[in-house]
């Protein structure tokens, strides 16, 4: 899967591994641990490569509540890659936007749930 994700940065720039989350946290749920492996075997294989780990929210709350949500599960990310599997921190930024860039529609409860995610960008 690990080859998917670099086709997908290579070829659009980014992608969204389906990190998950404690509802209203920044804890990575145990489901998070093969998607993590993955990122962490593309960044091995391609050690050149450098991400920013980039935190989105849907439109429901607070503005402020959701930017700060959104900045803690980038970093959240960020540092299970640097502390559990030893990926160089100058290799990846961590960045939060709250509700400010959706991807699907928040007039929807899907779409609300898919704009909670966590996208890796090629810098």
């Amino acid at each position: 899967m690990s080859k998917a994700y670099f086709d997908a940065i290579s070829d659009k720039g980014h992608v969204a591994p389906e990190f998950v989350f404690s509802p209203g946290t920044d804890r990575l749920k145990l489901e998070s641990t093969a998607m993590l492996q993955q990122v962490a075997a593309m960044l091995d294989k391609h050690g050149k490569l450098k991400l920013r780990i980039e935190g989105h929210s849907d439109n429901v709350g607070s503005d402020q509540a959701n930017q700060l949500l959104s900045e803690k599960r980038a970093t959240a990310v960020k540092m299970a890659l640097v502390e559990d599997y030893h990926i160089k921190a100058d290799r990846l930024d961590a960045k939060g936007f709250g509700g400010t860039k959706p991807a699907f529609s928040n007039d929807t409860p899907e779409g609300r749930s898919s704009n909670w995610r966590v996208e890796l960008v090629k810098m």
